[in-house]
Protein backbone atom coordinates (compact mmCIF):
# COMPACT_ATOMS: atom_id res chain seq x y z
CA UNK A 1 0.00 0.00 0.00
CA UNK A 2 1.36 3.56 -1.05
CA UNK A 3 1.68 6.64 1.13
CA UNK A 4 -1.88 7.80 -0.91
CA UNK A 5 -3.61 4.51 0.03
CA UNK A 6 -2.49 4.89 3.62
CA UNK A 7 -3.28 8.59 4.33
CA UNK A 8 -6.78 7.91 3.04
CA UNK A 9 -7.28 5.76 5.86
CA UNK A 10 -5.24 7.83 8.75
CA UNK A 11 -5.57 11.60 7.80
CA UNK A 12 -3.18 12.44 10.26
CA UNK A 13 -0.36 11.36 7.57
CA UNK A 14 -1.56 14.25 5.75
CA UNK A 15 -1.90 16.92 8.38
CA UNK A 16 0.93 15.92 10.43
CA UNK A 17 3.19 16.56 7.40
CA UNK A 18 2.49 20.25 7.64
CA UNK A 19 2.10 20.57 11.87
CA UNK A 20 4.22 23.64 12.73
CA UNK A 21 4.68 25.49 15.66
CA UNK A 22 1.53 28.22 14.87
CA UNK A 23 -0.27 25.04 14.72
CA UNK A 24 0.74 23.66 17.95
CA UNK A 25 0.08 27.05 19.76
CA UNK A 26 -3.49 27.07 18.27
CA UNK A 27 -4.52 23.86 19.57
CA UNK A 28 -3.13 23.80 22.64
CA UNK A 29 -5.04 27.12 23.46
CA UNK A 30 -7.81 25.61 22.55
CA UNK A 31 -7.26 22.35 24.27
CA UNK A 32 -6.85 24.46 27.22
CA UNK A 33 -10.61 26.06 26.93
CA UNK A 34 -12.31 22.74 25.25
CA UNK A 35 -10.91 20.73 28.98
CA UNK A 36 -12.31 23.50 31.21
CA UNK A 37 -15.54 23.45 28.95
CA UNK A 38 -15.42 19.10 29.44
CA UNK A 39 -14.69 18.83 32.71
CA UNK A 40 -18.48 19.28 34.35
CA UNK A 41 -19.75 18.19 30.86
CA UNK A 42 -18.74 15.19 30.75
CA UNK A 43 -19.31 14.32 34.64
CA UNK A 44 -22.83 15.63 33.33
CA UNK A 45 -23.30 13.21 30.34
CA UNK A 46 -22.18 10.07 32.38
CA UNK A 47 -24.82 10.96 34.74
CA UNK A 48 -27.85 11.47 32.04
CA UNK A 49 -26.83 8.59 30.96
CA UNK A 50 -27.36 6.40 34.39
CA UNK A 51 -23.47 5.78 34.77
CA UNK A 52 -20.77 6.74 37.40
CA UNK A 53 -19.62 10.45 37.12
CA UNK A 54 -15.85 9.12 35.93
CA UNK A 55 -17.45 7.15 32.97
CA UNK A 56 -17.98 10.90 30.97
CA UNK A 57 -14.04 11.46 31.78
CA UNK A 58 -13.16 8.09 30.15
CA UNK A 59 -15.18 8.44 27.08
CA UNK A 60 -13.41 11.62 26.19
CA UNK A 61 -10.27 10.09 26.59
CA UNK A 62 -9.36 7.77 24.18
CA UNK A 63 -12.10 8.21 21.78
CA UNK A 64 -10.88 11.66 20.79
CA UNK A 65 -7.49 10.28 20.17
CA UNK A 66 -8.67 7.43 18.01
CA UNK A 67 -10.20 9.87 16.12
CA UNK A 68 -7.59 12.75 16.02
CA UNK A 69 -6.14 9.54 13.95
CA UNK A 70 -8.50 8.42 11.79
CA UNK A 71 -10.73 11.25 11.46
CA UNK A 72 -11.14 14.34 8.88
CA UNK A 73 -12.69 16.94 10.34
CA UNK A 74 -9.85 19.55 12.04
CA UNK A 75 -12.52 20.78 14.60
CA UNK A 76 -14.81 18.18 15.84
CA UNK A 77 -14.42 16.94 19.16
CA UNK A 78 -15.33 13.47 19.88
CA UNK A 79 -17.27 12.34 23.34
CA UNK A 80 -20.31 11.94 25.07
CA UNK A 81 -22.90 14.14 23.68
CA UNK A 82 -26.71 14.78 25.62
CA UNK A 83 -28.47 13.03 22.85
CA UNK A 84 -26.86 9.87 23.04
CA UNK A 85 -26.55 9.57 26.01
CA UNK A 86 -30.50 9.87 26.88
CA UNK A 87 -30.53 7.19 23.93
CA UNK A 88 -27.98 5.31 26.23
CA UNK A 89 -30.04 5.17 29.47
CA UNK A 90 -32.89 4.25 27.34
CA UNK A 91 -31.13 1.09 25.80
CA UNK A 92 -29.35 -0.84 28.28
CA UNK A 93 -32.29 0.53 31.07
CA UNK A 94 -34.27 -2.81 29.11
CA UNK A 95 -31.12 -5.06 30.42
CA UNK A 96 -29.97 -3.85 34.17
CA UNK A 97 -30.49 -2.04 36.34
CA UNK A 98 -28.70 1.76 36.83
CA UNK A 99 -25.43 1.60 39.26
CA UNK A 100 -25.33 -2.15 38.88
CA UNK A 101 -22.04 -3.86 36.97
CA UNK A 102 -24.44 -5.11 34.03
CA UNK A 103 -24.96 -1.91 33.20
CA UNK A 104 -22.29 -0.33 33.21
CA UNK A 105 -21.09 -3.58 31.08
CA UNK A 106 -24.06 -3.58 29.05
CA UNK A 107 -22.78 0.09 28.17
CA UNK A 108 -19.32 -1.04 27.27
CA UNK A 109 -21.06 -3.48 24.64
CA UNK A 110 -23.32 -0.94 23.23
CA UNK A 111 -20.01 1.47 22.30
CA UNK A 112 -18.16 -1.97 21.17
CA UNK A 113 -21.98 -2.50 18.42
CA UNK A 114 -21.72 1.05 17.76
CA UNK A 115 -18.24 0.91 16.73
CA UNK A 116 -18.21 -2.05 15.18
CA UNK A 117 -21.14 -1.18 12.92
CA UNK A 118 -19.82 2.60 11.91
CA UNK A 119 -16.65 0.71 10.96
CA UNK A 120 -18.12 -1.75 8.79
CA UNK A 121 -20.36 0.90 7.26
CA UNK A 122 -17.13 3.18 6.73
CA UNK A 123 -15.59 0.13 5.49
CA UNK A 124 -18.24 -0.26 3.10
CA UNK A 125 -18.52 3.09 1.56
CA UNK A 126 -21.67 3.86 3.00
CA UNK A 127 -21.58 7.01 4.32
CA UNK A 128 -24.61 8.22 2.44
CA UNK A 129 -27.23 6.77 4.66
CA UNK A 130 -27.22 10.43 6.31
CA UNK A 131 -29.01 10.80 3.15
CA UNK A 132 -31.90 9.30 4.20
CA UNK A 133 -32.83 11.20 7.43
CA UNK A 134 -33.99 13.95 6.32
CA UNK A 135 -33.91 17.40 8.28
CA UNK A 136 -37.18 18.42 9.00
CA UNK A 137 -37.35 14.81 10.85
CA UNK A 138 -34.12 15.01 12.31
CA UNK A 139 -34.96 18.62 14.17
CA UNK A 140 -38.15 17.19 14.84
CA UNK A 141 -36.36 14.36 17.30
CA UNK A 142 -33.54 16.68 18.36
CA UNK A 143 -36.55 18.87 19.74
CA UNK A 144 -37.97 16.01 21.35
CA UNK A 145 -35.18 14.78 22.96
CA UNK A 146 -34.15 17.90 24.35
CA UNK A 147 -36.89 18.20 26.19
CA UNK A 148 -36.98 14.66 27.54
CA UNK A 149 -33.58 15.11 28.94
CA UNK A 150 -34.16 18.51 30.49
CA UNK A 151 -37.15 16.64 31.80
CA UNK A 152 -35.12 14.22 33.19
CA UNK A 153 -33.06 16.31 35.21
CA UNK A 154 -35.81 18.17 36.77
CA UNK A 155 -35.67 15.47 39.63
CA UNK A 156 -32.27 16.21 40.55
CA UNK A 157 -32.94 20.18 40.77
CA UNK A 158 -35.75 19.18 42.86
CA UNK A 159 -33.98 16.60 44.81
CA UNK A 160 -36.43 13.72 44.45
CA UNK A 161 -35.81 10.16 42.56
CA UNK A 162 -37.45 10.63 38.98
CA UNK A 163 -37.58 7.70 36.47
CA UNK A 164 -38.77 7.16 33.52
CA UNK A 165 -37.98 7.63 29.54
CA UNK A 166 -40.85 9.02 28.49
CA UNK A 167 -42.70 12.25 28.71
CA UNK A 168 -45.60 11.13 30.61
CA UNK A 169 -44.31 8.48 32.71
CA UNK A 170 -41.84 11.50 34.01
CA UNK A 171 -44.75 13.58 34.85
CA UNK A 172 -46.16 10.71 36.75
CA UNK A 173 -42.94 9.99 38.92
CA UNK A 174 -43.01 13.63 39.38
CA UNK A 175 -46.52 13.84 40.92
CA UNK A 176 -45.67 10.75 42.95
CA UNK A 177 -42.42 11.96 44.25
CA UNK A 178 -42.72 15.67 44.71
CA UNK A 179 -43.71 15.48 48.44
CA UNK A 180 -39.86 14.69 48.75
CA UNK A 181 -38.89 17.89 47.35
CA UNK A 182 -35.55 18.87 48.89
CA UNK A 183 -35.77 23.13 49.05
CA UNK A 184 -31.89 24.01 49.63
CA UNK A 185 -31.18 21.27 46.72
CA UNK A 186 -33.76 23.64 44.67
CA UNK A 187 -31.94 26.36 45.63
CA UNK A 188 -29.04 25.86 44.69
CA UNK A 189 -30.27 23.72 41.63
CA UNK A 190 -32.06 26.94 40.59
CA UNK A 191 -29.36 29.67 41.47
CA UNK A 192 -26.64 27.46 39.23
CA UNK A 193 -29.53 26.90 36.33
CA UNK A 194 -30.23 30.86 36.25
CA UNK A 195 -26.54 31.45 36.98
CA UNK A 196 -25.49 29.37 33.73
CA UNK A 197 -28.50 30.59 31.50
CA UNK A 198 -26.61 34.51 32.39
CA UNK A 199 -23.15 33.18 31.64
CA UNK A 200 -24.51 31.80 28.18
CA UNK A 201 -26.10 35.37 27.47
CA UNK A 202 -24.67 38.24 29.85
CA UNK A 203 -21.53 37.46 30.62
CA UNK A 204 -19.77 37.63 27.31
CA UNK A 205 -21.35 41.77 26.63
CA UNK A 206 -20.54 42.58 30.43
CA UNK A 207 -16.28 41.45 30.05
CA UNK A 208 -16.34 43.45 26.96
CA UNK A 209 -17.83 46.58 28.08
CA UNK A 210 -15.16 46.25 31.16
CA UNK A 211 -12.22 46.48 28.76
CA UNK A 212 -11.66 42.85 28.21
CA UNK A 213 -9.84 41.16 24.91
CA UNK A 214 -12.47 39.30 23.28
CA UNK A 215 -10.09 36.13 23.32
CA UNK A 216 -10.01 36.19 27.28
CA UNK A 217 -13.94 37.06 27.60
CA UNK A 218 -14.94 34.12 25.34
CA UNK A 219 -12.63 31.69 27.40
CA UNK A 220 -14.44 33.18 30.55
CA UNK A 221 -17.57 32.66 29.13
CA UNK A 222 -16.55 29.16 28.59
CA UNK A 223 -14.90 28.64 31.94
CA UNK A 224 -18.87 30.06 33.07
CA UNK A 225 -19.45 25.64 34.13
CA UNK A 226 -16.68 25.50 35.80
CA UNK A 227 -17.27 28.52 38.10
CA UNK A 228 -21.08 27.36 38.49
CA UNK A 229 -19.24 23.63 40.13
CA UNK A 230 -16.70 25.60 42.09
CA UNK A 231 -18.87 27.66 43.79
CA UNK A 232 -21.65 24.86 44.51
CA UNK A 233 -19.01 22.56 46.03
CA UNK A 234 -17.62 25.07 47.78
CA UNK A 235 -21.01 26.15 49.53
CA UNK A 236 -22.17 22.01 50.53
CA UNK A 237 -18.87 21.42 51.81
CA UNK A 238 -18.90 24.34 54.04
CA UNK A 239 -22.44 24.17 54.84
CA UNK A 240 -22.55 20.44 55.25
CA UNK A 241 -25.56 20.35 52.59
CA UNK A 242 -24.92 16.76 51.89
CA UNK A 243 -26.27 16.15 55.32
CA UNK A 244 -29.56 18.05 54.81
CA UNK A 245 -30.01 15.59 51.92
CA UNK A 246 -28.24 17.44 49.32
CA UNK A 247 -27.30 14.78 46.87
CA UNK A 248 -23.79 15.10 45.89
CA UNK A 249 -21.23 12.88 43.54
CA UNK A 250 -18.97 11.70 46.03
CA UNK A 251 -15.80 9.49 45.21
CA UNK A 252 -15.13 9.04 41.82
CA UNK A 253 -12.14 6.73 41.13
CA UNK A 254 -8.65 8.82 40.58
CA UNK A 255 -6.89 7.69 37.71
CA UNK A 256 -6.70 7.18 33.89
CA UNK A 257 -9.45 4.94 31.94
CA UNK A 258 -8.95 1.27 32.77
CA UNK A 259 -8.90 -1.74 30.69
CA UNK A 260 -12.71 -3.00 30.01
CA UNK A 261 -14.31 -5.48 28.16
CA UNK A 262 -17.76 -5.48 26.33
CA UNK A 263 -20.11 -8.33 27.07
CA UNK A 264 -20.05 -9.74 23.90
CA UNK A 265 -22.59 -12.90 24.36
CA UNK A 266 -25.50 -13.34 21.73
CA UNK A 267 -28.44 -12.69 24.19
CA UNK A 268 -26.65 -8.92 25.14
CA UNK A 269 -25.61 -8.72 21.54
CA UNK A 270 -29.27 -9.35 20.68
CA UNK A 271 -31.39 -7.02 23.09
CA UNK A 272 -28.63 -3.97 22.23
CA UNK A 273 -28.11 -4.34 18.45
CA UNK A 274 -31.36 -2.38 17.01
CA UNK A 275 -30.42 0.33 19.73
CA UNK A 276 -26.86 0.51 18.76
CA UNK A 277 -28.02 0.74 15.22
CA UNK A 278 -29.91 3.67 15.88
CA UNK A 279 -26.99 5.38 17.67
CA UNK A 280 -24.86 4.88 15.14
CA UNK A 281 -27.05 6.73 12.56
CA UNK A 282 -28.30 9.44 15.20
CA UNK A 283 -24.44 9.76 16.17
CA UNK A 284 -22.83 10.00 12.42
CA UNK A 285 -25.97 12.45 11.90
CA UNK A 286 -25.21 15.01 14.09
CA UNK A 287 -21.19 14.37 13.79
CA UNK A 288 -21.35 14.95 10.28
CA UNK A 289 -23.77 17.72 10.02
CA UNK A 290 -21.50 19.65 12.66
CA UNK A 291 -18.09 18.94 11.04
CA UNK A 292 -19.38 19.80 7.46
CA UNK A 293 -21.02 23.06 8.62
CA UNK A 294 -17.13 23.77 10.94
CA UNK A 295 -14.91 22.70 7.21
CA UNK A 296 -17.29 25.51 5.08
CA UNK A 297 -16.65 28.29 7.06
CA UNK A 298 -12.26 27.11 6.63
CA UNK A 299 -13.33 25.44 3.15
CA UNK A 300 -11.90 22.35 4.53
CA UNK A 301 -13.29 18.72 3.62
CA UNK A 302 -15.05 16.01 4.86
CA UNK A 303 -14.89 12.66 3.54
CA UNK A 304 -18.30 10.62 5.04
CA UNK A 305 -16.60 7.28 4.59
CA UNK A 306 -13.85 7.83 6.60
CA UNK A 307 -15.75 10.00 9.52
CA UNK A 308 -17.92 6.68 9.77
CA UNK A 309 -14.33 5.04 10.27
CA UNK A 310 -13.04 7.66 12.79
CA UNK A 311 -16.24 7.16 14.88
CA UNK A 312 -15.92 3.77 14.65
CA UNK A 313 -12.53 3.61 15.84
CA UNK A 314 -13.78 6.25 18.83
CA UNK A 315 -16.49 3.72 19.87
CA UNK A 316 -14.48 0.85 19.71
CA UNK A 317 -11.64 2.79 21.73
CA UNK A 318 -15.01 3.59 24.34
CA UNK A 319 -15.87 -0.05 24.93
CA UNK A 320 -12.29 -1.07 26.14
CA UNK A 321 -11.47 1.96 28.01
CA UNK A 322 -14.76 2.36 30.71
CA UNK A 323 -16.99 4.49 28.29
CA UNK A 324 -19.81 4.35 25.96
CA UNK A 325 -21.04 5.46 23.12
CA UNK A 326 -19.59 8.92 21.68
CA UNK A 327 -20.39 11.07 18.81
CA UNK A 328 -18.87 14.56 17.57
CA UNK A 329 -20.76 17.00 19.71
CA UNK A 330 -21.84 20.69 18.53
CA UNK A 331 -21.09 22.20 21.84
CA UNK A 332 -17.64 21.57 22.27
CA UNK A 333 -17.31 21.07 18.67
CA UNK A 334 -17.96 24.89 17.96
CA UNK A 335 -16.08 25.70 21.20
CA UNK A 336 -13.01 23.72 19.58
CA UNK A 337 -13.31 25.69 16.40
CA UNK A 338 -13.94 29.05 18.09
CA UNK A 339 -10.88 28.56 20.25
CA UNK A 340 -8.59 28.37 16.95
CA UNK A 341 -8.26 24.60 16.93
CA UNK A 342 -5.53 24.12 13.40
CA UNK A 343 -5.90 19.99 13.47
CA UNK A 344 -7.34 17.28 15.24
CA UNK A 345 -4.27 17.60 17.53
CA UNK A 346 -6.39 19.99 19.68
CA UNK A 347 -8.31 16.85 20.40
CA UNK A 348 -5.32 14.84 21.62
CA UNK A 349 -3.93 18.22 23.88
CA UNK A 350 -7.52 17.80 25.40
CA UNK A 351 -7.64 13.91 26.13
CA UNK A 352 -3.95 14.90 27.90
CA UNK A 353 -5.85 17.66 29.57
CA UNK A 354 -9.03 15.74 30.96
CA UNK A 355 -6.74 12.98 31.61
CA UNK A 356 -4.79 15.27 34.08
CA UNK A 357 -7.94 16.26 35.39
CA UNK A 358 -9.01 12.36 35.77
CA UNK A 359 -5.77 11.81 38.04
CA UNK A 360 -5.38 15.05 40.18
CA UNK A 361 -8.85 16.77 40.17
CA UNK A 362 -11.47 14.03 40.58
CA UNK A 363 -11.11 14.10 44.65
CA UNK A 364 -11.87 17.79 44.73
CA UNK A 365 -15.46 16.77 43.26
CA UNK A 366 -16.47 14.82 46.22
CA UNK A 367 -19.05 17.44 47.33
CA UNK A 368 -20.22 18.50 44.31
CA UNK A 369 -24.09 18.53 43.85
CA UNK A 370 -25.68 16.88 41.58
CA UNK A 371 -28.32 19.51 41.19
CA UNK A 372 -25.24 21.59 39.47
CA UNK A 373 -24.36 19.13 36.76
CA UNK A 374 -28.41 18.40 36.05
CA UNK A 375 -28.45 22.60 35.41
CA UNK A 376 -25.19 22.17 33.17
CA UNK A 377 -27.38 19.42 30.89
CA UNK A 378 -30.69 21.83 30.99
CA UNK A 379 -28.70 24.81 29.68
CA UNK A 380 -26.86 22.75 27.03
CA UNK A 381 -29.83 20.72 26.02
CA UNK A 382 -32.49 23.74 25.62
CA UNK A 383 -30.17 25.44 23.45
CA UNK A 384 -31.29 22.59 21.06
CA UNK A 385 -35.36 22.81 21.29
CA UNK A 386 -36.52 24.50 18.41
CA UNK A 387 -40.27 24.72 17.84
CA UNK A 388 -39.98 27.13 14.96
CA UNK A 389 -39.01 24.24 12.85
CA UNK A 390 -42.85 23.57 13.18
CA UNK A 391 -44.28 26.88 12.01
CA UNK A 392 -41.36 26.90 9.11
CA UNK A 393 -42.42 23.61 8.00
CA UNK A 394 -46.23 24.13 7.81
CA UNK A 395 -45.69 27.26 5.74
CA UNK A 396 -43.58 25.24 3.38
CA UNK A 397 -44.68 22.17 3.44
CA UNK A 398 -47.69 20.09 5.03
CA UNK A 399 -45.80 16.88 4.63
CA UNK A 400 -42.66 17.83 6.47
CA UNK A 401 -44.98 19.85 9.11
CA UNK A 402 -46.41 16.16 9.28
CA UNK A 403 -43.42 14.27 9.69
CA UNK A 404 -42.20 17.18 11.97
CA UNK A 405 -44.89 16.77 14.39
CA UNK A 406 -45.21 13.16 14.06
CA UNK A 407 -41.70 12.57 15.13
CA UNK A 408 -41.76 15.36 17.94
CA UNK A 409 -45.12 13.30 19.39
CA UNK A 410 -43.72 10.33 19.13
CA UNK A 411 -40.39 10.86 20.54
CA UNK A 412 -41.98 12.38 23.77
CA UNK A 413 -45.13 9.72 24.15
CA UNK A 414 -42.90 6.44 23.98
CA UNK A 415 -39.27 7.35 24.32
CA UNK A 416 -36.01 8.04 22.08
CA UNK A 417 -36.05 4.55 20.49
CA UNK A 418 -39.27 4.97 18.91
CA UNK A 419 -38.89 8.54 17.68
CA UNK A 420 -35.75 7.82 16.03
CA UNK A 421 -37.07 4.59 14.33
CA UNK A 422 -40.56 6.80 13.36
CA UNK A 423 -37.79 9.63 11.91
CA UNK A 424 -35.79 7.26 10.44
CA UNK A 425 -39.45 5.16 8.44
CA UNK A 426 -41.03 8.83 7.92
CA UNK A 427 -37.76 9.85 6.39
CA UNK A 428 -37.78 7.33 3.85
CA UNK A 429 -42.05 7.36 3.38
CA UNK A 430 -41.82 10.83 2.52
CA UNK A 431 -39.17 10.01 -0.27
CA UNK A 432 -41.19 7.45 -1.44
CA UNK A 433 -44.38 9.42 -1.12
CA UNK A 434 -42.63 12.53 -3.08
CA UNK A 435 -41.14 10.65 -5.87
CA UNK A 436 -44.04 7.91 -6.19
CA UNK A 437 -45.62 11.17 -7.65
CA UNK A 438 -43.47 13.22 -9.70
CA UNK A 439 -43.87 16.16 -11.47
CA UNK A 440 -45.09 15.44 -15.07
CA UNK A 441 -45.54 17.72 -17.66
CA UNK A 442 -46.60 18.13 -21.33
CA UNK A 443 -44.64 20.42 -22.81
CA UNK A 444 -44.32 22.81 -26.37
CA UNK A 445 -42.32 24.91 -28.33
CA UNK A 446 -41.52 28.50 -27.10
CA UNK A 447 -41.80 30.58 -30.42
CA UNK A 448 -38.34 31.73 -31.29
CA UNK A 449 -36.49 29.58 -29.19
CA UNK A 450 -35.44 25.93 -29.18
CA UNK A 451 -36.75 25.48 -25.40
CA UNK A 452 -39.34 23.21 -24.52
CA UNK A 453 -42.51 24.36 -21.64
CA UNK A 454 -45.42 23.53 -19.77
CA UNK A 455 -48.23 23.86 -21.53
CA UNK A 456 -50.27 25.17 -18.52
CA UNK A 457 -47.79 27.47 -17.39
CA UNK A 458 -46.43 29.28 -20.75
CA UNK A 459 -47.57 30.25 -24.57
CA UNK A 460 -46.43 27.52 -26.44
CA UNK A 461 -46.54 25.70 -29.69
CA UNK A 462 -47.92 22.43 -29.87
CA UNK A 463 -49.20 19.97 -33.07
CA UNK A 464 -52.11 18.58 -32.16
CA UNK A 465 -50.49 15.01 -33.74
CA UNK A 466 -47.78 15.25 -31.52
CA UNK A 467 -47.96 15.04 -27.68
CA UNK A 468 -44.71 15.60 -25.36
CA UNK A 469 -44.39 14.46 -22.19
CA UNK A 470 -41.70 15.84 -19.70
CA UNK A 471 -40.39 13.51 -17.26
CA UNK A 472 -39.03 15.42 -14.08
CA UNK A 473 -38.03 12.38 -11.90
CA UNK A 474 -35.86 8.71 -12.14
CA UNK A 475 -37.76 6.26 -12.80
CA UNK A 476 -38.24 3.16 -10.19
CA UNK A 477 -41.10 1.04 -9.12
CA UNK A 478 -42.81 3.46 -6.90
CA UNK A 479 -43.31 5.57 -9.74
CA UNK A 480 -43.90 3.46 -13.37
CA UNK A 481 -47.30 3.14 -12.68
CA UNK A 482 -48.24 7.17 -11.88
CA UNK A 483 -46.19 7.70 -15.52
CA UNK A 484 -48.53 5.24 -17.59
CA UNK A 485 -51.32 6.24 -15.69
CA UNK A 486 -50.70 9.91 -16.90
CA UNK A 487 -49.83 8.74 -20.77
CA UNK A 488 -53.18 6.59 -20.58
CA UNK A 489 -55.10 9.53 -19.14
CA UNK A 490 -54.01 11.64 -21.73
CA UNK A 491 -54.11 9.56 -25.02
CA UNK A 492 -57.54 8.71 -25.75
CA UNK A 493 -59.22 6.70 -28.76
CA UNK A 494 -58.87 8.42 -31.90
CA UNK A 495 -57.68 12.02 -29.90
CA UNK A 496 -55.79 11.99 -33.79
CA UNK A 497 -52.16 11.92 -32.17
CA UNK A 498 -49.67 10.20 -34.29
CA UNK A 499 -46.43 10.46 -31.90
CA UNK A 500 -45.60 10.68 -28.41
CA UNK A 501 -42.25 11.91 -26.90
CA UNK A 502 -40.55 11.12 -23.50
CA UNK A 503 -38.37 14.08 -22.73
CA UNK A 504 -36.07 12.10 -20.40
CA UNK A 505 -33.92 15.26 -19.88
CA UNK A 506 -34.10 14.96 -15.77
CA UNK A 507 -34.25 11.29 -15.91
CA UNK A 508 -30.89 9.89 -14.14
CA UNK A 509 -32.27 6.13 -13.80
CA UNK A 510 -34.71 3.54 -14.63
CA UNK A 511 -34.98 0.32 -12.72
CA UNK A 512 -35.92 -2.94 -14.23
CA UNK A 513 -39.65 -2.13 -13.11
CA UNK A 514 -39.86 1.05 -14.64
CA UNK A 515 -38.07 -0.57 -17.67
CA UNK A 516 -41.19 -2.89 -17.80
CA UNK A 517 -43.74 -0.05 -17.78
CA UNK A 518 -41.94 1.11 -20.59
CA UNK A 519 -42.41 -1.90 -22.45
CA UNK A 520 -46.37 -1.27 -21.65
CA UNK A 521 -46.69 1.99 -22.87
CA UNK A 522 -44.63 1.29 -25.90
CA UNK A 523 -47.36 -1.65 -26.27
CA UNK A 524 -50.62 0.11 -25.69
CA UNK A 525 -49.57 2.72 -27.51
CA UNK A 526 -48.72 0.54 -30.61
CA UNK A 527 -52.17 -0.99 -30.93
CA UNK A 528 -53.87 2.72 -31.18
CA UNK A 529 -51.43 3.07 -33.74
CA UNK A 530 -49.44 5.76 -31.94
CA UNK A 531 -45.55 6.15 -32.01
CA UNK A 532 -43.54 6.00 -28.49
CA UNK A 533 -40.13 8.28 -28.83
CA UNK A 534 -37.56 9.58 -26.37
CA UNK A 535 -35.75 12.41 -26.38
CA UNK A 536 -32.39 13.57 -24.27
CA UNK A 537 -31.86 10.44 -23.16
CA UNK A 538 -28.85 10.67 -20.59
CA UNK A 539 -25.57 8.38 -21.32
CA UNK A 540 -25.65 6.11 -17.85
CA UNK A 541 -29.86 5.33 -18.78
CA UNK A 542 -29.26 4.72 -22.71
CA UNK A 543 -26.49 2.12 -21.42
CA UNK A 544 -29.02 0.35 -19.53
CA UNK A 545 -31.54 0.19 -21.90
CA UNK A 546 -29.52 -1.28 -24.60
CA UNK A 547 -28.81 -4.28 -22.31
CA UNK A 548 -32.39 -4.72 -22.41
CA UNK A 549 -34.86 -5.54 -25.76
CA UNK A 550 -36.79 -2.43 -25.13
CA UNK A 551 -34.88 -0.37 -27.89
CA UNK A 552 -35.26 -3.12 -30.46
CA UNK A 553 -39.29 -3.48 -29.62
CA UNK A 554 -39.74 0.54 -29.31
CA UNK A 555 -41.85 2.04 -32.17
CA UNK A 556 -40.70 5.29 -32.48
CA UNK A 557 -36.92 6.76 -32.71
CA UNK A 558 -34.24 8.08 -30.20
CA UNK A 559 -33.95 12.14 -30.68
CA UNK A 560 -30.54 13.69 -29.51
CA UNK A 561 -33.01 16.71 -28.48
CA UNK A 562 -36.52 17.56 -28.06
CA UNK A 563 -36.14 20.35 -30.91
CA UNK A 564 -35.27 17.81 -33.69
CA UNK A 565 -37.99 15.35 -32.42
CA UNK A 566 -40.53 18.13 -32.64
CA UNK A 567 -38.74 19.32 -36.41
CA UNK A 568 -38.86 15.68 -37.97
CA UNK A 569 -42.95 14.74 -36.24
CA UNK A 570 -43.97 18.14 -36.50
CA UNK A 571 -42.46 19.58 -39.39
CA UNK A 572 -45.35 22.00 -40.14
CA UNK A 573 -45.26 23.73 -36.52
CA UNK A 574 -41.25 23.91 -36.25
CA UNK A 575 -40.82 26.42 -38.82
CA UNK A 576 -42.38 29.40 -37.30
CA UNK A 577 -39.80 28.90 -34.32
CA UNK A 578 -36.97 27.89 -36.79
CA UNK A 579 -36.91 31.18 -38.81
CA UNK A 580 -37.85 33.43 -35.44
CA UNK A 581 -34.70 31.70 -34.05
CA UNK A 582 -32.48 32.58 -37.30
Amino acid sequence: MNFSSLSRYLPILQWGRTYNRDALSNDLIAAVIVTIMLVPQSLAYALLAGLPPEAGIYASIVPIMLYAVFGTSRSLAVGPVAVVSLMTAAAIGNIAESGTMGYATAALSLAFLSGVMLLALGLLKLGFIANFLSHPVIAGFITASGILIAGSQIGHILGINLSGHTLPHMIESLFHNISGLNFITLILGVAATVFLFWVRKGLKPLLLSKGLKPRMADILTKAGPVAAVVATTVVTWALGLNDWGVKIVGSVPQSLPPFTMPDLSPTVIGQLFVPALLISIIGFVESISVAQTLAAKKRQRIVPDQELIGLGAANIGAAFTGGYPVTGGFARSVVNFDAGAETPAAGAFTAVGLAIAAVALTPLLYFLPKATLAATIIVAVLSLVDFSILKRSWGYSRQDFFAVATTIALTLLFGVEVGVSAGVGLSVILFLLKTSRPHIAEVGLVAGTEHFRNIRRHTVITDPSLVTIRVDESLYFANARFLEDFIYDRIQPDCGVKNLVLMMSAVNAIDFSALESLEAINERLKANNIKLHMSEVKGPVMDKLQTSHFLHELTGEIFLSQFDAMEKLAPKSTPPAAEAAE
